[in-house]
């Protein structure tokens, strides 16, 4: 009869030993997948900040050459300082509302560059300048590089809610205060590179 309930009692032991292993390596994989995603978002970061800072060289090149138009360069420079105004936390990538924001923002900016890009091109003797010229190289290596970052954070978060979302990570997850994140959904204009042609 002892043995008989000191078998279960090592039974118990042993179960609640793997259930707490298990546990345990569920929680180090989520921690993972976050690393991931707010390494993935730095980089994103990274890329808006570096669009942001070419920003102010593009319009004092732009401003001048004479009579451009002032309302354009007046909208990016506006656009800019709202998306620069708006920092995420990697905590705050759970927040719908707060991403939200953030992605409109980047995509006014996105719209504002184009406009300005589009105007430009009415101004041949600034086509010409090299230092505009040089300006839109860095300018589309830098889209270029917010749209490979963009595909990146994605790409984690997607694998970060799949495992927070998965039976029984879920679990874990939900005592351990483990959210979903919310992927990055930019409007479809915002998906493309400002395009840059020059007439040389």
């Amino acid at each position: 009869m002892r043995s008989k309930g000191l078998l279960a009692l090592v039974v118990v032991v042993l179960l609640l030993g793997m259930a707490g292993c298990a546990g345990c390596s569920a929680y180090n994989r989520m921690v993972e997948a976050d690393e991931m995603v707010a390494r993935a978002w730095a980089d994103l970061q990274a890329q808006y900040q570096r669009r942001a800072d070419l920003i102010p060289n593009l319009v004092r090149t732009v401003q001048a050459s004479a009579n451009f138009e002032r309302e354009t360069l007046e909208a990016v420079t506006n656009a800019r300082a709202r998306a620069t105004s708006i920092t995420l936390s990697v905590e705050d990538l759970s927040d719908p509302e707060k991403v939200r924001q953030f992605q409109e923002a980047q995509a006014q900016l996105s719209s504002a560059l184009a406009r300005l890009l589009a105007v430009a091109e009415n101004y041949p003797q600034l086509q010409t300048t090299e230092a505009f010229r040089d300006l839109l190289v860095q300018l589309e290596g830098t889209e270029n590089r917010i749209a490979v970052a963009r595909r990146d954070y994605n790409e984690a978060v997607r694998r970060y809610n799949t495992l927070v979302r998965r039976f029984p990570t879920v679990l874990v997850a939900s005592l351990t205060g483990f959210a979903p994140k919310q992927p990055f959904e930019a409007a479809e204009s915002a998906q493309e590179a400002p395009e840059v042609e020059f007439d040389l």
